[in-house]
């Protein structure tokens, strides 16, 4: 079956590149991190594409910025497209803002076409996907889908001391309650942020689903003293335990394949050359499709730390700020997008993602579907992050045509035998 909506693949490009000028590093990529001015400019640049696409524009408490394209019924839940805008400190010009200007391209060409739709359409900007300002990532999603309160979610501080709700108020991005229903299925188009689909010469990835992963906080605690003149076996050293945790994680993840362990950031204090350090702040993660192997996984992260303290003698002070289980997708979804890639000839192949995104929030309790498309190298997380026009404009088709088999309908999609 075809389609009347065709994506114009110039206009989604120029508008990735015009929404990268916000933040812009000299090594070409983003640093446009959650509830920052640039932030705020970001929202406020895709608000004003929005309202010329014909939307309505809402923000719920936590700062979803959602746009809304009206139904014939529009009483109906919508079926709604979205990732983020805001970005790792050295970040890429694609990772979360292809996936909202993707939707928004989708809206544009559905507005230039003259097409109404039986449901309405949303597209969100999720308020701080990448936790690398305020911990844990993908806290607007989480809200929205009531896996963290709104409360809790406003009380984050960042390593300034500023809070969440602080931050909304000071860019103008903290809304009202939000009194739209649930959507009736969401829709989430994104690099893929590794090699695959590269690798195996694929166009589209249809994901299947998200494996499960879970986020630690941790500070040792030691005792500082001179560097010269303290022996080697009567310190406390806070940053050698925390080297023995790091070690530590790198083995995990090696051993329990396709998994991933990863110590993120590291604060060490007092910080100084000659000085033993008496604290250090550390992030753990842990990442693997079968919850009950992150599990096993997560006892011997546990069991090395204590050992690390153990041979130290320091205090561990050790929280776990996210538990997200694996979360498999929509079948008809999934579906939706593969034919959706077979109509245009895309080659494609199903895959898992291995990072987190908003649409594993949006799972629990919607129907979900995601498109991967190639980028360069796999390389994600920084400024050399790069993709080809031609793959943004096929993974954006294929999100139109994934969202109009929805938006058309008034009962669920049924995935084709």
């Amino acid at each position: 079956m075809g389609t009347a909506i065709r994506i114009d693949e110039d206009r989604l490009w120029n508008s990735l590149m015009e929404l990268a000028r916000i933040g812009a590093t000299p090594a070409g990529g983003v640093n446009r991190q959650a509830l920052t001015e640039l932030d705020g400019q970001a929202r406020a640049l895709f608000s004003a594409w929005c309202r010329e696409a014909g939307c309505v524009l809402r923000t719920d408490p936590i700062g979803n910025l959602i746009a809304r394209r009206p139904g014939r019924n529009d009483s109906q839940p919508a079926i709604m497209m979205g990732s983020h805008l805001d970005s790792q400190p050295t970040g890429g010009k694609f990772d979360g803002a292809y996936g909202v200007m993707a939707g928004l391209e989708v809206l544009r060409a559905l507005h230039a076409a003259g097409i109404e739709t039986e449901r309405p359409i949303e597209v969100v900007a999720w308020t701080n996907e990448e936790g690398a300002r305020f911990a844990p990532s993908m806290m607007g999603s989480q809200v929205y889908a009531g896996l963290m309160g709104l409360d809790e979610a406003l009380a984050v501080r960042d390593t300034e001391g500023v809070s969440v709700a602080e931050a909304l108020a000071r860019i103008g991005a903290q809304g009202m309650a939000d009194s739209g229903s649930r959507p009736a299925a969401y829709f989430e188009a994104h690099i893929e942020q590794g090699p695959l689909l590269e690798a195996e010469r694929k166009t589209i990835g249809v994901v299947s689903g998200g494996q499960g992963q879970c986020w630690f906080q941790m500070t040792l605690t030691g005792r500082a003293s001179h560097a010269g003149t303290t022996p080697m076996d009567m310190r406390s050293d806070a940053l050698v335990g925390a080297a023995a945790i790091i070690g530590a994680l790198d083995r995990i993840g090696r051993a329990h394949p396709p998994g991933c362990a990863t110590a993120g950031r590291i604060l060490v204090s007092p910080n100084s050359p000659n000085v033993i350090p008496d604290s250090v702040y550390l992030t753990a993660e842990i990442r693997h499709p079968d919850d009950a192997v992150r599990a096993a996984m997560e006892l011997e992260f546990r069991a090395a730390a204590d050992e690390a303290v153990k041979l130290n003698h320091l205090d561990l002070n050790l929280a776990k700020v996210l538990e997200q289980p694996a979360a498999p997708f929509d079948p008809a979804c999934i579906a939706a997008i593969r034919q959706a890639a077979e109509r245009n000839g895309y080659p494609s192949m199903e895959i898992i993602s291995g990072a987190a995104h908003d649409a594993v929030a949006l799972s629990r309790i919607v129907p979900t579907g995601m498109v991967f498309v190639p980028c360069a190298g796999g390389v994600s997380h920084n400024e050399l992050e790069s993709a080809e026009s031609g793959d943004l404009a096929a993974g954006c088709q294929v999100l139109a045509e994934a969202v109009l088999a929805y938006a058309r309908v008034s009962d669920p999609v049924t995935p084709s035998r």
